[in-house]
């Protein structure tokens, strides 16, 4: 009767775990959020957009802002996309997707209008820390009402004992932007298309080590919005800020991303090495090898640095571009084990695996690598 009652009791407990627990990017994962492409429609055209993609999308990008992207494009992405979850299935993971939004629809508030982009990217506007859901104050106009189509599973994720929390919405006017932007020659100081007016970020421009967050400064996250982060963390955490050397930086997971404890990939293009916290010492780092050219000419919003940008299903499974043989067995090499999955079709819309998902849990606890 005694053994009966305790597994019970251990049975009802199992059922009021919150669903929501990630610390870092590799304990074992278990729920993730998947992006979608229905809706999708081409930004509306602004500065913010038009220094943060490749400069052959940016030519076509003025032609065609504003409208809803191509069919033929959406269908390539789409093939791919549900291919991607089907591997997040097969290796255990529950896969979550946010609503169906159509991003052609004009909005405004009293000082400008737009069109929306889509939910490709759930990385961007969201991220997690331990049990709570913290909800980013994007720089992208196009991008304000993204969150909505996030809300009916973050309902069901606070009913369930999660925090939810959203950052300051931010007003997004003309004074944040610095519409004379150009990017900086070779050797010049880095600048940025956004200034100090008000706390901006995307979550994708932060990764976490447990106890331990990296961040850098980019055309969308400005100080004000690390600064934000780092007073609502509280003393729990403590966030480091990694200087990038991109010229157009958006983005730190084609820059810099943690794979497993005591071991992080860099970009050699955007990382020197000798100017990392030194925290980072007793780690091991990793150097990115150079992206393989892909035959063709593939229409992306990113550069060919989305090699990098990688899923993490534990400290030893990695999804993989599998046009990228020399990731593979870069991968191989460093002691992991890839699961190849077409996705540069994917592209157009904003990213790669890890922009294209939110991991919500991960088995593991809140705990120090360094």
């Amino acid at each position: 009767m005694e053994k009966l009652m305790i597994e019970a009791t251990s049975n009802k407990i199992d059922t009021n775990i919150c669903p929501v627990n990630s610390y870092n990017e590799w304990d074992p994962l278990e729920e993730i959020i998947v992006g979608r492409l229905e809706g999708a429609t081409i930004p509306s055209y602004h500065v913010t957009v038009t220094y943060n993609i490749p400069q052959s999308t940016a030519r076509l990008y003025r032609l065609f802002a504003g409208r809803r992207y191509p069919k033929f494009l959406i269908k390539r992405a789409q093939k791919e996309l549900d291919e991607f979850i089907h591997i997040l299935e097969a290796e255990g993971v529950v896969v979550r997707r946010p609503q169906i939004m159509d991003f052609s629809v004009r909005y405004k508030t009293p000082h400008w209008t737009s069109k929306g982009f889509c939910t490709a990217c759930p990385r961007d506007g969201f991220i997690v820390f331990g049990d709570e859901v913290i909800e980013t104050p994007m720089a992208w106009r196009s991008r304000y009402f993204e969150t909505s189509a996030y809300r009916p599973l973050f309902k069901e994720y606070f009913a369930q004992g999660a925090r939810w929390t959203a950052a300051p919405k931010p007003q997004l006017l003309d004074e944040l932007y610095d519409y004379k932007f150009k990017p900086p020659e070779k050797d010049q100081p880095i600048n940025y298309v956004i200034n100090e007016f008000e706390p901006v970020f995307d979550a994708a421009d932060f990764v976490r080590c447990g106890q331990d967050i990296f961040v850098i400064k980019s055309n969308v996250t400005n100080s004000a919005g690390i600064t934000w982060l780092r007073r609502h963390l509280g003393e729990k955490y403590k966030i480091h800020e990694i200087e990038s050397t991109c010229s157009t930086p958006m983005h730190i997971d084609t820059t810099f991303m943690p794979l497993a404890p005591g071991k992080v990939m860099i970009n050699p293009d955007y990382i020197d090495t000798n100017k990392l916290p030194k925290i980072l010492k007793s780690w091991d780092v990793l150097v990115a090898p150079q992206p393989d050219p892909v035959p063709g000419y593939i229409l992306s919003m990113c550069s060919k640095w989305i090699s990098m940008n990688v899923l993490m299903l534990d400290e030893k499974r990695v999804v993989v571009e599998k046009s990228q043989p020399s990731m593979q067995k870069a991968m191989k090499d460093w002691g992991f084990e890839p699961i190849l999955c077409d996705f540069l079709n994917y592209g157009p819309f904003g990213g790669s695996f890890h922009c294209a998902t939110l991991d919500i849990r991960r088995k593991g606890k809140l705990e120090s690598y360094f």
